[in-house]
Formats: C-alpha cells, structure tokens, sequence
C-alpha cells in the first residue's frame, strides 16, 4: 500500500494548494498567448522562495537532501496543474546528470546554484525521442590552444529558452563524450520551434564557437553508465509528471460534468460516465503506486531492477495520460475540441510527453529484451 511519510503528506498537500492558486487555467493561457517560454513568477516561486529544486541535491551542495519520492511528488503537482515552468529540465533532466558526470567544482557551482533557485538549466541530447538519447552526439568538441572548438546543431532542447545554463554532450577526437556547461549569452544560435505543446517550448540549438577550457565540466569524460543513471531520474520525472497531467485532466472532466446538465440532471449522474470516470479512477491509483513504488527504489534497488520499473512505469503513464485526455474531450461533448476549454491543452502535453525519452514501444522493448535475456534496447 503506497503510503507518504508526515514530512511527504506535507509538501503534498502545501504544492497542491499553492498550484492551484498560481498555476490557473487562466495563467496557462497567458503564456501560450503570449509566446513566452515560461511563467517567470512562478518559476521565481518554486525556485527561490519555495525550495523545491533543492529537494534531491546533496546537503553538501546547498541542497536539502531528499530523494526521488519528493521530486516526484512535485513533479506530479506541476503536470497535475501543466505548470509553464523549466522544472523538470532543471530537476530531472539535468541536476542527475550534473550528480553523476560532473567535477567536484562543477557540482559545487551548478548544483549549488540550482538548490538555491539561481539557475534554470536544461540538457542538448542529440535526440530526446528516443530511448537513449545519449547512443549519439550532435555535436563534436575539438581541442584548441584556450580551450574547445564547439560544432554542431541540436534539433530539439526541451526548455532552451527559459534555461540559463545549457549542458551539452559533445564528443571529443578520440570517440569520448565530454560534457560542456554553456551560459545562455555564450554565442550558441537559440531558433524557438513550433511545437504541439506550447505549455512546454522547445528550440533548436547551433554551435559553431570556441569556448574555454572551464566550461568542460566533466570528470574524465562521461560514460554510458553515468548518462544511464541521469535518464533513469529524468525518465521516472516524466513519469510522475505524466501521472499528474492524468489527474488534472481527469479533475477537470469531473468539474464539467458535474455542471453539464441534459434531461433535467448532470450528466455526472448518468450511470454510463460514472463507470467511465471509476474506471479511470482505479487506472490512475494503480500508476501512482507503480510510479512511487519505483521512486522509493531508485538508488537502493539494484540499477537494472530499477530502470525496467521505470520502463513499466513509463508505459503505463504514457497510456494512462493519453486515455485521461481522450476521457476529458470525449466527456466534454462538442465543446473538448475547442480551444476555450482545457481538454485540449492536456492532450497536446500527452502526445508531447508520450515521444520524449522513448515511446511506450521502446519501453516495452526495453522490458521484453531484458526478460528474454538480449540486453535492452541500445
């Protein structure tokens, strides 16, 4: 039985309140109707006043200590709400990579300054579509008298825009990967995408520059088990974001046909959706337990163990999100496809969220070879 501690109960319910009030519907639609690349408010809020990237950095960088059942508890507070915010880049996708692959000195700056709310960062893996984007590198470093020449393009960076720091795998003469932090002034080409999702920007991202040796952050070059155990938290991140989208999706249903009136009564009270929202009730509770059971696991469950219940749990989030949209626009009746109600806006983050690090059908490869005994997809 999936149970929070007091301290987990806590920060819950505190999100949860603090989310509904600053994450609106109404907040959503002035950022997608603006064009900016986050809510800059709120991000100063959960940054710097609230704490929450500080939940899974090391206390010896500044951060509180905490594990991957706090992030995901957030992670699904901000996707229950689509909060416009570069969170999951920042927690999830690179502060893991920055605890596994970084220098001493290069945790101590980055990692410091995300606990304390100083920085956005994101990650410029040559594909983010697939399973793993880190079989490839889009750009190469080459060594120069000062430091490194950068070339490059990278087709997609989730969060470019809103990110200070950009942290970028770049593969050195000799076949290795280096790891580079780039500061959003450095000189790099930043081309913002028309994207599906526009509650969450993408932009492509073109080096063709020299940069100094300091911004090589990486101990030794980075290997294919450090980048595995950065996308394992990143993977998980998504998870948990993606459970969140399924109960907001799901609570807006539930708001609307509590409202909706044919034949003299709601249309909540017909016996035909109360079936269809239990259902969707019972799917939604079974992803949770997966998604936190897994949580509890990361980094005391054996890697390999924990990384297929992350792949489980990837798959069943995916499903679980795009059917709670699908749910959300059909319960609407005529008025789910148009762009006046929320339905859509959840949707679209399904199928965005759905071609990030793997489809459900890399992950359930991912599954399948490891129990047949081939190693995984590669």
């Amino acid at each position: 039985m999936l149970e929070f501690t007091p301290d987990q109960q806590m920060i819950r319910e505190e999100a949860q309140r603090f989310l509904r009030e600053q994450s609106s519907s109404e907040a959503i639609r002035l950022i997608v109707d603006t064009g900016a690349s986050h809510d800059a408010g709120l991000w100063a809020s959960i940054s710097r006043e609230l704490g929450w990237c500080a939940m899974a950095v090391p206390e010896e960088f500044g951060g509180l200590g905490l594990g991957a059942t706090e992030v995901a508890i957030l992670m699904e507070l901000t996707g229950a709400r689509l909060a416009c915010v570069p969170f999951w880049s920042t927690v999830c996708l690179a502060a893991p990579l920055l605890q596994s692959a970084g220098s001493e000195p290069a945790k101590a700056k980055y990692l410091g300054a995300i606990a304390a709310g100083e920085m956005a960062v994101t990650v410029a893996y040559a594909d983010l579509s697939v399973a793993d984007p880190a079989a490839t590198v889009a750009v190469k470093a080459l060594r120069t008298d000062g430091g490194y020449r950068l070339d490059g393009k990278v087709a997609q960076v989730i969060d470019l825009e809103a990110a200070d720091i950009v942290l970028v795998p770049a593969a050195l003469e000799d076949g290795a990967t280096a790891l580079f932090a780039l500061a959003r002034d450095a000189g790099q080409s930043v081309a913002p995408l028309e994207v599906l999702d526009r509650t969450r920007p993408v932009a492509a991202l073109e080096l063709a520059m020299e940069v100094s040796a300091e911004s090589r952050i990486d101990e030794g070059c980075v290997s294919a088990g450090q980048f595995r155990e950065a996308l394992a938290f990143a993977n998980l991140g998504l998870a948990a974001e993606q459970l969140g989208a399924a109960q907001g999706a799901h609570e807006v249903t539930l708001a609307y046909i509590a409202e909706r009136v044919q034949f003299g009564r709601t249309i909540a009270s017909f016996q035909a959706i109360k079936h269809r929202c239990a259902k969707l009730v019972v799917e939604i509770a079974e992803a949770r337990s997966l998604i936190f059971g897994a949580a509890q696991g990361l980094g005391i469950s054996d890697a390999a163990e924990s990384a297929l219940e992350i792949a489980g749990a990837r798959v069943l989030a995916s499903d679980l999100q795009f059917r709670a949209a699908e749910e959300a626009i059909q319960l609407h009746g005529g008025v789910g496809f148009t762009w006046e109600y929320d339905p859509h806006l959840y949707f679209k983050r399904a199928q965005a969220n759905a071609a990030l690090l793997g489809a459900r059908e890399a992950q359930l490869d991912r599954i399948a070879a490891s129990v047949f005994g081939d190693g995984g997809v590669k």
